[in-house]
């Protein structure tokens, strides 16, 4: 059995990458990480629109997405528009000047998820990501249980 420690350092390592590779949007446009964030899942789940979904989807506080929210908002970059049927819910829109943002966000996935499946073959790659799917739903299922200590 691998060493429980080698997956979480294999997933750091990922997302330290991740990281690593938007620095130069980040730069470029003055966003701080969690906006990066926003404005990505915005454009990637155009059904969950809210600062809610972003928190529960990409594991967040609710202050900093708030926080980042804001930010993108008062750089022209994100609109808020009140749910029609429930007027408490509000839903995030990103705007068209934001639009070479996503545009470069695509760019540098596509290049971040070249970098890490460099040498793997197509059959790979879909074992990878099958296995990714099922290893996805076992963390959220334990999740929603609850705490582990419970069980």
């Amino acid at each position: 059995m691998q060493n429980p420690g080698d997956l979480r350092l294999l997933v750091r390592s990922m997302n330290k990458l991740y990281d690593q590779c938007m620095d130069g949007i980040r730069r470029k446009h003055g966003l701080s990480q969690i906006e990066i964030i926003i404005v990505s899942f915005l454009h990637n789940n155009p059904s969950r629109d809210t600062a809610g979904d972003i928190a529960l989807f990409r594991m967040r506080p609710k202050g900093n997405v708030s926080q980042g929210v804001d930010s993108l908002i008062q750089k022209r970059l994100l609109a808020r528009f009140p749910d029609e049927a429930d007027r408490r819910k509000i839903h995030l829109k990103l705007t068209e000047r934001a639009l070479p943002i996503v545009e470069e966000i695509d760019r540098v996935q596509l290049d971040y998820r070249d970098m890490m499946l460099k040498g793997f073959t197509g059959e790979e790659i879909e074992t990878f990501f099958a296995l990714n799917r099922r290893l996805m739903k076992n963390i959220m299922d334990s999740l929603e249980r609850g705490s582990i200590n419970e069980q």
